[in-house]
């Protein structure tokens, strides 16, 4: 199975949000390379909330170029076989925590958002993961900082999408 074929499956599986999934696999079926940064119309993207319940936290990074407080993620490579190790890959490079383990093999939420420069839109498919105890986070070279908030401090920092994002995983979380 491709990529591709994943994220069909994935996005046809998904329930929360009919209206946007069926966005995205109309998306996929009018570009074939709807997963690529390349697609000029836009492309699907992969994240992760990174959680520690146990503390009632998340870790942000402030994203170098958007200068916004956001979870980890990003576009999805040619090694990827499905959305949720993409999501994972992308989580476990920007945090420097290995040992993430998702909290459902489900995506938790989809955001669909405009974007700068000449590709239009990112079709992000959003998953929840989960630290482990005394997870120790590093810096990566994409972001200014690493910082872990409380779930009470990320409306205070953080965008409407990333809100929304762990009040779903929240609610996951609660069953």
């Amino acid at each position: 199975m491709t990529l591709y074929d994943d994220a069909v499956l994935v996005l046809k599986e998904y329930e929360d949000q009919p209206e946007l999934s069926g966005v995205y696999l109309d998306h996929l079926a009018a570009h074939p390379d709807g997963m690529w940064k390349a697609c000029g119309a836009g492309h699907l993207t992969a994240s992760a909330l990174v959680i520690d319940p146990a503390r009632g936290r998340v870790l942000l990074t402030l994203h170098k170029k958007l200068s916004m407080w956001l979870q980890m993620g990003g576009h999805c490579e040619p090694g990827d076989r499905t959305l949720l190790r993409a999501a994972l890959r992308e989580a476990m490079e920007e945090s420097g925590i290995l040992d993430l383990r998702p909290l459902a093999e489900q995506p938790v939420r989809l955001d669909r958002h405009p974007i700068p420069g000449p590709c239009q839109w990112h079709l992000d498919v959003q998953y929840a993961v989960l630290a482990p105890a005394g997870a120790a986070e590093r810096i990566s070279d994409e972001s200014l900082d690493l910082r872990w908030f409380t779930y009470d401090e990320v409306p205070e920092i953080a965008d409407v999408s990333v809100v929304r994002l762990l009040e779903r995983t929240r609610a996951v979380l609660d069953g």
